[in-house]
């Protein structure tokens, strides 16, 4: 989902990420604010005054995003979920949990605090405008953001996965049937349907006479809730797939091995272009030794291809590249997403037992969906 990410601080011990798609809104938002929104609203005021007004609403949308998803994170954490931090990107912001709620209760409350941390901030924005007499350019930002949160709690109220309103209504199935797969490949289809409706109407925004171009955000939203719907249904069923499996269940048992003696140059020719994989163990005399990957060949000058051996450049064993026969399957995927690799070494002792793939797990998971999903 997410590109390059930027941390930018703690939060009771939750990293605050941003993502680098993030900036492309934050920018179109001051822009909009600063240009079109407050100009029309509040006419006469200096451009300099707008653009700060611009700035200061977008910030303001940045803390309520952070708000609506720490809420979640606290009550995600209190249910005994580890959380993974919050990111936020072009469409808002995420709450990244590393597991599924223990029950239909726990999924209830992780979904409904951010709604209710939204409309407590739109409150809170609304009550200080009453309280006090405020210049008109801070009273024009906190309306704002007051209508702007207020209109976030609506979004995420519409129930459809993986927005909060289908979490809710996720959870409200899970505890009609006791299956959280039923419940949530339900809320899934109804999430991907509401993208879908988006999609069309931001098609018609654009074509229809008297149509604006702004049809195309809504595009990029239905096709980004779509694409989330099926892709949390799609890691739900991962992640019951893989959790107690054994590595040794999934792992390649006979994978190709590099000699540590042959030249890089070798390496590629023979190995990288030949099998298509972007890291290979290196084993001598039947010893495994480490593993060389595209990183290391294209830290390498090309020059020095044919005089570096693939032993020089190999990276030793570590936890980062390897994993037991008995260990969890989720445990090493897992590993594959925080470090971004796609294969690790499975091992016993010194001895080479295997390769875990991430395009052997997907495999495994597209035909457990094309079966038993039909």
């Amino acid at each position: 989902m997410f590109g390059p990410r930027f941390q930018l601080f703690r939060i009771f011990g939750i990293p605050i990420r941003i993502d680098a798609s993030w900036f492309i809104i934050a920018l179109l938002v001051t822009w909009s604010l600063a240009t079109g929104v407050f100009p029309q609203q509040h006419a006469g005021l200096a451009a300099s005054t707008y653009w700060l007004m611009g700035a200061v609403g977008a910030l303001g949308l940045f803390a309520s995003v952070v708000l609506h998803e720490l809420s979640h994170a606290l009550v995600a954490r209190h249910q005994g979920l580890t959380m993974g931090g919050i990111t936020l990107f072009i469409f808002g912001g995420v709450a990244e949990m590393t597991d599924e709620p223990a029950s239909p209760r726990a999924e209830f409350l992780i979904a409904v605090a951010g709604p209710v941390a939204s409309v407590l901030v739109a409150a809170g924005c609304y009550l200080a405008r009453l309280a006090a007499d405020w210049p008109l350019a801070a009273d024009a930002v906190l309306a704002y953001l007051a209508l702007i949160n207020g209109i976030l709690v609506l979004f995420n109220l519409i129930p459809g996965f993986p927005l909060d309103g289908g979490r809710i209504l996720r959870s409200a199935l899970w505890q009609w049937r006791g299956s959280l797969r039923w419940a949530t490949r339900v809320a899934a289809r109804i999430g991907a349907g509401f993208g879908l409706a988006l999609i069309f109407l931001g098609i018609l925004v654009v074509v229809m006479p008297g149509g604006t171009m702004g049809g195309l955000w809504w595009v990029l939203i239905g096709l980004f809730l779509r694409n989330a719907a099926q892709m949390g249904y799609q890691q739900l069923l991962l992640r019951q797939s893989l959790e107690g499996e054994p590595v040794r269940r999934f792992m390649q048992s006979e994978p190709v091995t590099v000699p540590r003696a042959i030249s890089v140059r070798e390496l590629v020719e023979d190995y990288i272009y030949r099998h298509h994989h972007k890291m290979f163990p290196v084993v001598d005399d039947g010893r495994l030794l480490g593993c060389v990957s595209t990183q290391e060949v294209k830290r390498l000058p090309v020059a020095e291809w044919e005089r570096q051996s693939v032993g020089a450049v190999a990276q030793p064993c570590s936890g980062d590249n390897t994993i037991g026969p008995d260990d969890d399957a989720m445990a090493a995927l897992g590993t594959m997403s925080r470090l971004k690799v796609s294969r690790l070494m499975v091992v016993e002792g010194e001895r080479l037992v295997g390769i875990l793939s991430l395009k052997d797990l997907l495999k495994f998971l597209s035909l457990k969906v094309e079966l038993e999903e039909a």
